[in-house]
């Protein structure tokens, strides 16, 4: 099945599991986390929109000109019935119809680690930027959050830890995150990301690696016991 299938088919799970307030990461510590690394910005990019979640947001956070870039129909179907004054198109984000330098501002959330052109992917990224914008940058957070990585709980050596997965290995998985819902993942070492973006004079300024907030923990019980470990690592960068 071809990888836009796949998007077609998980996106109205991913409109009623984590948009319009469902999701608590999203309303506790994404938006606010997104809202900040704003600034000043008054012309954004968000690459990967789906149905425009984090679009809308900046244009309530005061963005003077938001697009949105989606592969997925459905999601820029409900994207542009959901409204909230954005423009969005259809696109990849390794192939982005528009001019160099437009933006002042570009984020993706949670789009990297599903998409297998990550380097062209950043080289657009960085084209649209103009000289001093801001790449704001999610990810699933690439070391504690690696495939087969999980809480631990050993009854023999009678220790609870942390596993990583195999960190240094690229890697790609089909996963099953609800009945029926399959979502490609690709793992790579935050090396990879961060040669990417340095190679394409997007530089990180700052880096947050927030706890998982209290609403997650609140109905995901098998967290818990791991309420130190980030799900989530956030890069603000800026074009050089």
């Amino acid at each position: 099945m071809a990888e836009t299938d796949l998007w077609e088919r998980s996106s109205q799970w991913w409109q009623d599991e984590f948009t319009e307030g469902a999701d608590p990461e999203y309303v506790e510590q994404i938006e606010p986390l997104f809202v900040a690394g704003l600034g000043n910005s008054q012309r954004l990019l968000d690459v990967g929109a789906g149905e425009g979640q984090l679009s809308r947001r900046a244009r309530e956070a005061g963005v003077a000109t938001v697009v949105g870039i989606d592969p997925t129909d459905n999601q820029l179907t409900v994207a542009a019935r959901r409204g909230g004054d954005v423009a969005y198109i259809r696109g990849s984000a390794d192939s982005i119809p528009l001019p160099d330098g437009s933006f002042d501002c570009v984020v993706a959330c949670l789009v990297f680690e599903h998409i297998h052109t990550v380097d062209a992917s950043i080289a657009e990224v960085a084209r649209v930027l103009e000289p001093g914008g801001r790449f704001l940058f999610f990810l699933n957070h690439p070391l504690l959050q690696t495939p087969n990585s999980g809480w631990i709980d050993d009854h023999i050596l009678e220790e609870q830890y942390w596993r990583i997965g195999a960190y240094l290995a690229e890697d790609e998985t089909l996963e099953e995150v609800d009945k029926n819902v399959f979502i490609p993942f690709v793992h790579r070492p935050l090396s990879r990301y961060i040669n990417a973006l340095a190679g394409n004079s997007l530089f990180v300024i700052r880096m947050h690696e927030p706890a998982p907030p209290p609403g997650f923990l609140a109905i995901a019980d098998e967290y818990q016991a791991a309420s130190t470990i980030p799900r989530l690592l956030f890069l603000e960068c800026v074009k050089q």
